[in-house]
């Protein structure tokens, strides 16, 4: 993401932003996506005050004259105001205005709680706009063997192992790219993983990643090697990119058929949390320990394959097709009579 922080943010922002990567451990890209936020925020601001020629793209606002005076003056109203602006004026889907309403919220609780700079919150009443829980697309069981048939080339041993450990771990794209040899532990059949926040987790590796991992270290280039520590390596030698990871991710999704919008690096992670969860009858808790998940909430939306499983059960049941005959109706109606008397009797 090509933004940077000290050219265009002001000081106060400078200072939050180094508290959420380096006290909270936040990633690079989301304290930058909450930057952002704040800088529409500002930007926002400004032009809702009058402060600038209201014809000045809202892009090109700038706001490093943003000082601790300015910030004291914001009310819950300004953030009203700014969250309906998201809203109506720049069309926010639910998800981009909820982000924009926790980092606000992470600003203001760092101005008050942290520094104590402030004394009032104006985000304190501010409630999140709902986001809808869209249920996660995944591959069949089926689907997932077809992509793992579909690897072929030169790098077949690699892109291989790489759709493997996604498969079978529900690895996200960052913490496969971030694998370092030394993280794979063969004793104990484990994998290091560093996921969000800087946390780490233990991973065991089944007997598919296992042999996947073999066979890739078996050709993985040893001369000339720029990051030696890297487990998976480009063609230029070097710790292989989230862009490289995409890119072959897609080629063979398109070559089984399930090119084009909506099926990414991310679905595969739901794949395996989906085939663990319905084919392996895997705890939800043991679940959110695999995928790394803060919260079992968010792990809890895989739970939507027991809804489907009891659906199908229904379906199945023989008694399923079974209908009240038509000439029934007819004589039911006296005993519907007759049930009425016996209520009022009761």
């Amino acid at each position: 993401m090509s933004f940077s922080i000290h050219d265009e943010m002001p000081a106060l922002v400078q200072q939050y932003a180094l508290y959420l990567r380096n006290i909270r451990g936040l990633a690079a890209h989301t304290v930058d996506e909450y930057c952002m936020d704040l800088r529409t925020f500002f930007r926002f601001l400004k032009r809702y005050r009058g402060l600038v020629d209201p014809k000045t793209p809202l892009e090109e606002i700038q706001i490093l004259d943003i000082d601790l005076e300015f910030v004291r003056g914001i009310t819950t109203m300004d953030i009203f105001e700014f969250m309906n602006f998201a809203a109506d004026a720049r069309n926010n889907m639910s998800s981009t205005r909820q982000r924009k309403s926790s980092a606000l919220k992470s600003f203001f609780k760092y101005l008050t709680v942290h520094e104590k700079l402030l004394e009032e919150n104006p985000t304190d009443n501010l409630a999140a706009p709902k986001k809808k829980k869209a249920l996660p697309h995944f591959l069949s069981l089926e689907q997932s063997i077809e992509l793992l048939k579909a690897v072929d080339g030169p790098d077949k041993e690699r892109d291989y192992c790489i759709l493997v450990l996604f498969l079978n771990c529900g690895m996200r794209l960052s913490e496969l790219v971030g694998i370092n040899i030394s993280d794979v532990l063969h004793n104990n059949s484990t994998i290091r993983i560093l996921g969000k926040g800087n946390k780490e987790r233990m991973v065991y590796l089944n007997e598919a990643c296992l042999q996947a991992i073999e066979s890739y270290l078996a050709v993985r280039p040893k001369d000339g090697v720029i990051d030696r520590s890297a487990l998976f390596l480009s063609n230029r030698k070097t710790r292989i990119s989230p862009k490289t990871v995409q890119f072959i991710v897609k080629k063979y999704l398109a070559k089984i058929g399930l090119g084009g919008p909506g099926y990414s690096v991310h679905k595969l992670r739901h794949t395996a949390a989906t085939l663990m969860y319905r084919h392996g009858n895997v705890d939800i808790r043991v679940l959110q320990d695999i995928l790394g998940h803060e919260n079992l909430g968010t792990t809890e939306i895989y739970t939507h394959t027991s809804s489907m499983q009891m659906e199908e059960a229904s379906r199945a049941n023989p008694l399923s097709k079974v209908k009240l005959p038509e000439n029934s109706r007819t004589s039911s109606s006296k005993e519907a009579s007759d049930e009425k008397e016996i209520e009022k009797a009761d």
